[in-house]
């Protein structure tokens, strides 16, 4: 099929010329004298290209091109002037024009313009077709694992990507969360807008109150100029709110009205700004019990909670550690320019020994740990953290307990077995444990816990 070019012109001269040089090429060519008129037949009539005089007496060339750019921004448009000048040129181009053309012009010259012009926004429009596509297909493909909970995980991810609804991912830290959501961004219609991330447990509440609902000049100390916030950069996109749970009571009144207004008020302004914006947020907190508890509101849960994904701790997916380790050998290998190297079996009966309360991203920093330390070809049990093979401390039954240990003394074990886990970092060891900091520090009070107890008891 020809492509179709429209001409615009004020003279009639250049009009017939350019209609009949042109459809000699090959090339459907429409022409019109008017600005105006020409607006009113794209909008009924599609062009693959639109020629314009920049010298008009009823309206310009530039006048038309930003009428033109506003219902089709990626239209090829060149632009003739008798007024040779870098200013106009310049003019013009930064409006959105392909290129220019200067009056008198050569026919070769136009020629190879219009060619080269129609060439590259073909090339162009198939770039971002292979792009989306490539994006598209690949997407869940980064969420390596063949388990049966994964699977169900990126079906039931890739079935809510094609609508607009709010998700709510929910799992333990370093299962892959983050990257769930980005897929499902990538998978939606708003793929081509932005994908906006904000670590809500990163940020105190005043900064991130200013960072997601923007703030306005002189709202306060250190605010010199209007800043418009995440919810708004993310415009047409995605904003992924990950660590939902670790938000305040006032930025979740203000996450509500979002969500129900669909717009969000700057700290500072009274006035609500309109945004159209997808909302994935993220938790490993019980949101339930903060509802309960009254650190989180109900009413925004609901809101939040209308797709729930619930992403598997790797230790649910143990066949999956040697997918894992595999992808992240070659990874590293790659990464720091490293010869191939492989695994023992031993050393992979250590991996799929370890309950991994880190998940995958501790998994990844392992195996980048032992590929960048290993001398050896091949990885094995004595590149990896002693703490992998380190076993829950089971304390000894006295003769009162007889041989059935007390709950207490088995949570005491537990607790500390955590702890070596987690390198003694109790604010990870609370998480894993599923209780909040403070009581985490009575218990080690209460069981007199201290790095080196295991050796105590074992020696």
């Amino acid at each position: 099929m020809p492509h179709r070019i429209l001409v615009i012109d004020d003279e009639n001269s250049m009009c017939e010329f350019m209609k009949i040089m042109l459809g000699k090429e090959g090339y459907e060519v429409d022409a019109e004298q008017s600005g105006q008129r020409a607006i009113e037949r794209v909008s009924e009539k599609p062009y693959d290209m639109i020629i314009a005089d920049l010298m008009m007496p009823e309206m310009s060339g530039l006048q038309v091109l930003d009428q033109i750019r506003e219902s089709q921004p990626d239209m090829p448009f060149l632009v003739m002037t008798a007024f040779a000048s870098v200013e106009t040129a310049i003019e013009a181009l930064k409006k959105g024009a392909s290129d220019y053309i200067t009056k008198p012009f050569k026919v070769d010259e136009i020629k190879l313009t219009i060619q080269k012009t129609l060439e590259n926004t073909e090339l162009r429009k198939e770039n971002l077709e292979l792009k989306a596509l490539l994006t598209s297909e690949n997407a869940f493909d980064r969420i390596i694992g063949e388990d049966k909970h994964i699977h169900k995980v990126k079906a039931m991810a890739a079935e809510v990507a094609a609508t607009d609804a709010t998700v709510l991912v929910r799992g333990e830290s370093g299962t892959g969360k983050d990257l769930l959501a980005s897929a499902i961004h990538q998978h939606s219609p708003r793929r081509e807008k932005p994908f906006v991330t904000v670590n809500c447990g990163a940020l105190p509440e005043t900064l991130l109150e200013s960072e997601l609902f923007g703030h306005t000049k002189g709202s306060f100390t250190g605010a010199i100029r209007d800043h418009a916030g995440l919810l708004r950069a993310a415009e047409g996109g995605t904003l992924f709110l990950d660590e939902i749970g670790e938000t305040t009571q006032a930025i979740q009144v203000k996450l509500l009205r979002v969500l129900e207004d669909k717009k969000v008020t700057p700290i500072g302004s009274t006035i609500g700004v309109p945004v159209d914006v997808r909302l994935i947020t993220a938790t490993n907190a019980d949101l339930e019990q903060l509802v309960q508890s009254g650190k989180f509101r109900a009413d925004l849960y609901y809101r939040l909670n209308v797709i729930q994904i619930s992403v598997p701790p790797l230790r649910d997916r143990v066949d999956d550690i040697d997918i894992l380790a595999d992808h992240f050998i070659i990874r590293s290998c790659r990464k720091t320019d490293s010869p191939p190297k492989k695994i023992s079996d031993d050393a992979r009966r250590l991996l799929r020994g370890y309950q991994w309360p880190g998940n995958v991203r501790e998994l990844q920093n392992v195996i980048e740990r032992a590929v960048v330390l290993s001398k050896s070809s091949t990885l094995d049990i004595g590149d990896f953290p002693e703490k992998l093979s380190a076993e829950p401390v089971v304390t000894p039954a006295t003769e009162d307990q007889a041989e059935t240990p007390t709950l207490e003394s088995i949570e005491k074990a537990y607790i500390y077995w955590v702890l070596n886990q987690t390198d003694w970092q109790k604010a990870r060891a609370a998480q894993i444990l599923g209780i909040d900091n403070s009581t985490l520090y009575r218990k080690i009070n209460k069981y007199n816990l201290g790095k080196g107890d295991g050796e105590k008891q074992n020696g």
